[in-house]
């Protein structure tokens, strides 16, 4: 791998990385309880898992220029993975086992403040 790419992930991992605190910051400002960042599962890994209330929210951080960008940007598949991910975290957590797991998107953009869609996909 050259230099310049390694450099560019390197980069892109960084980005990623504050994506998720500041959309961490965001939900705690709402109510919510920050219960694990970057989990990885054998589904696949979560960016976020917070709760409030009755809910357990497997959260999708996407920094992208629009809305309907980030919510492009998770597949059919993916979304799948992270619901079963979720249903398997709460499981196996029997603080979690009663409370409904919902996916939701955090999108960030340059220069905006960052837009919490609950529910992003309705079941979709």
């Amino acid at each position: 791998m050259s230099g310049g790419r390694s450099l560019t992930g390197a980069a892109a991992r960084l980005a990623g990385r504050r994506a998720e605190v500041w959309a961490a910051a965001w939900l705690m400002l709402k109510g919510y309880w920050i219960l694990g960042f970057r989990l990885r599962t054998p589904q696949g890994e979560i960016d976020l898992l917070a709760q409030r209330g009755g809910v357990l929210a497997v959260v999708e951080v996407k920094h992208r220029a629009s809305l309907e960008a980030a919510l492009e940007a998770v597949t059919q598949t993916q979304r799948e993975r992270l619901r079963r991910a979720g249903r398997a975290i709460a499981a196996r957590r029997p603080s979690l086992q009663n409370l409904a797991v919902r996916l939701d998107l955090i999108a960030l953009a340059p220069g905006r403040w960052p837009m919490h869609s609950p529910d992003a996909w309705k079941g979709g």
